[in-house]
C-alpha cells in the first residue's frame, strides 16, 4: 500500500509539472499584455556595468526615473550621464551593498532627494569563481552579502510604500546557478539559491495577503556575455548575450511574470530534475560538463588568482 501511494505520488507530480510546463508554452505564444512603467521610480543595484547599464537605459527609455546604485562612482555616473543624453531621468548615489547601514544610509537619501521606488531591481552581483576550501571566509561572507543579503535590506527599506499604496514590483536578478549545485561554486551557487528563494518566498507572502499590485520577478540566467563569467562554459548551453537578457527581463516585469528562466534548456532542466533519479541527474551534468564549467574562468580581471 505505501509503495503504491509513494508511485501514485510521483505520477501525480510527473503530471502538475507537464502541465506546468504547458500553460509556460500557451503563456510564450499567448504573453499577457505589457504594463506602462512610465512615471514609475526604478532602483537598479549594479548600475555601473553590464546588466544593470542595459536595465537603467531600457526602463529609462521607457518613461521611467531611473535610481542608480553602484560601489563605483565613475561607472554609476556614467550611466546616469548616458541616460540624461537620451533626455531621461537619472540619479545616481554610491551604495556598498556588502553593508547593510549603507544601504539603508543610500535609501532614506533617494526616499528624501527622489523619492518613494515603485520598482526595487536587486541586480548586484560577484562571483569569487574558487574552490570553496580555497575560497577565503571574508570573500564568501561578501557573497553572501552581495548576492543574497542586500535583498532583504533594500526590500525592508523600500516594501513598505508599496504594500501601503498596493502598487509596486520586486525583481531578483538570481540565476541557473540557484537551481543546481556546481563545483567550483558552491558560494555562488548558495548565495543564488537564497535569492530564489527569497523572491518566492515574498511572493507567497504578497500573495497571502492579498496585495494583488505588488508583484515580484525572479531572473535566473544560464552564463551570461558582460564579462563576469569570462573563460566559464557549459556545453550545450549557449552564453547569452545581454542585449537580448535585458530586453526579456524588462518585459517580464512588464509582464508581471514571476518566473524568468533562460535559455529554455535551463527551464527544462529545472522541471526534470525532481523527477529523474539522482544518478541520472549526475550523468546529465556530467555530460554537458557543468562542473568543470568554471575551470578556464578568469572573470572581469582576466586572472583568477587575483579577483
Amino acid at each position: 500500500m505505501a509503495l503504491l501511494k509513494d508511485i501514485i505520488g510521483v505520477v501525480l507530480l510527473f503530471v502538475v509539472a507537464l502541465v506546468a510546463r504547458l500553460l509556460s508554452v500557451v503563456r510564450l505564444i499567448f504573453p499577457a499584455g505589457k504594463k506602462s512603467v512610465s512615471g514609475e521610480i526604478v532602483l537598479i543595484t549594479g548600475a555601473g556595468s553590464g546588466l544593470g547599464r542595459g536595465m537603467a537605459l531600457s526602463f529609462a527609455r521607457l518613461g521611467a526615473t531611473i535610481v542608480a546604485w553602484d560601489i563605483n562612482k565613475e561607472a554609476n555616473e556614467a550611466t546616469v550621464q548616458m541616460i540624461r543624453q537620451e533626455g531621461g531621468k537619472a540619479f545616481g548615489f554610491v551604495c556598498d551593498c556588502s553593508k547593510r547601514e549603507d544601504i539603508y544610509r543610500a535609501a532614506q537619501e533617494v526616499k528624501d532627494s527622489v523619492g518613494h521606488v515603485t520598482i526595487l531591481v536587486n541586480n548586484a552581483g560577484i562571483v569569487s569563481g574558487r574552490k570553496f576550501l580555497d575560497c577565503p571566509d571574508d570573500l564568501i561572507q561578501k557573497t553572501m552579502d552581495i548576492n543574497t543579503n542586500a535583498h532583504f535590506w533594500t526590500t525592508k527599506a523600500f516594501l513598505p510604500h508599496m504594500v501601503e499604496q498596493n502598487h509596486g514590483h520586486l525583481v531578483s536578478i538570481a540565476s541557473a546557478a540557484g537551481f543546481a549545485g556546481t563545483a567550483g561554486l558552491a558560494d555562488y551557487c548558495t548565495s543564488k539559491f537564497g535569492a530564489v528563494g527569497f523572491a518566492d518566498s515574498m511572493r507567497h507572502e504578497l500573495r497571502v495577503q492579498k496585495l494583488t499590485g505588488v508583484h515580484v520577478t525572479c531572473v535566473c540566467p544560464a552564463f551570461i556575455n558582460t564579462g563576469m563569467f569570462t573563460g566559464a562554459k557549459v556545453k550545450e548551453v549557449e552564453t547569452l548575450e545581454p542585449d537580448y537578457v535585458v530586453q526579456q527581463i524588462v518585459d517580464a516585469v512588464r509582464r508581471n511574470q514571476f518566473w524568468l528562466v533562460m535559455p529554455w534548456k535551463i527551464a527544462a532542466a529545472s522541471a526534470i530534475q525532481g523527477l529523474v533519479p539522482l544518478v541520472v541527474a549526475d550523468a546529465a551534468a556530467d555530460f554537458i560538463k557543468q562542473h568543470q564549467s568554471m575551470d578556464n574562468w578568469v572573470g572581469r580581471q582576466g586572472d583568477k588568482k587575483d579577483n
